[in-house]
């Protein structure tokens, strides 16, 4: 009988221990029930009859009848833009920005505009106005999508039609010419703010202009500024507002305007 050293049996039995389980266990095959997610169900929304028209759940912030959801940006007093066959027109002898009476964080926004046909000027001075996707104040104070005419019309890129004013440059150009009605659906996630005012996180803004996709969940640095650099002011909700540019061009216009918040 060939007997083994003390320490080589003490090995041999550490080895038979560490492999004895890979040979008695089998694994259970998996089910196809391990990664099936029943609830919550999501809400049945009945989408719109036509690509373009509001969703069951959309809250109708302008239908082409009157400014009901709409008041002054300054004052607070009615919004006092002009409303004819369908179509609200920018107001340019005193009407100023208008923002929507209502205010919102995460939302899906449709948004229809037009440049008319007449428009005269150049580069910014050319079918100026904008939406901002938050209204954080008077005036421009807020984030703004730029609304422009970028019809062969050349002008700074961080400043064109689609572009999250000064701050993102759209990865296309696909702006129709005057006189054809443009369309921008928006993604928005607002910031979220500390109880000391601080940023916890930032706001990210993606948008479809056309049908194309210009701004892919891009990360702002703050508010969208004329001079100087972006920064963030804390808030919690905040109206949508559209832009009375003081440019000497022809107003434009603006049409089917609907809401889904998301939060």
């Amino acid at each position: 009988m060939i007997r083994l050293p003390f320490s080589s049996l003490l090995a041999a039995a550490a080895l038979i221990a560490m492999t004895a389980p890979l040979f008695a266990q089998t694994p259970a095959k998996p089910k196809p029930e391990e990664t099936e997610v029943w609830e919550p169900v999501p809400k049945v929304v009945t989408p719109g009859a036509t690509c373009g028209s509001a969703p069951s759940d959309a809250i109708v912030l302008f239908d082409g009848k009157n400014l009901d959801e709409w008041v002054t940006n300054r004052d607070k007093s009615p919004a006092k833009w002009d409303v004819a066959n369908g179509v609200m027109t920018v107001n340019k002898s005193g009407g100023g920005n208008i923002e929507t009476k209502r205010s919102f964080t995460d939302y899906q926004l449709h948004v229809e505009w037009k440049v008319p046909t007449s428009i005269t000027g150049s580069s910014q001075a050319r079918g100026n106005s904008g939406v901002f996707l938050a209204s954080t104040g008077p005036g421009d104070d807020g984030y703004e999508l730029q609304v422009l005419d970028s019809y062969e019309n050349k002008t700074y890129v961080n400043g064109m039609a689609g572009s999250l004013y000064k701050q993102a440059i759209p990865l296309a150009n696909p702006t129709r010419k005057p006189g054809e009605w443009q369309t921008y659906d928006i993604v928005w996630t607002a910031p979220v703010f500390n109880a000391d005012g601080s940023l916890k996180t930032p706001a990210y803004a993606t948008v479809f202009f056309n049908g194309v996709l210009v701004e892919n969940h891009f990360e702002l640095k703050g508010q969208t500024l004329y001079i100087g650099k972006p920064f963030y002011k804390a808030y919690t909700s905040a109206p949508i507002k559209l832009q009375a540019h003081g440019d000497k061009s022809e107003p434009i216009s603006f049409r089917n305007i609907w809401i889904r918040e998301l939060n």
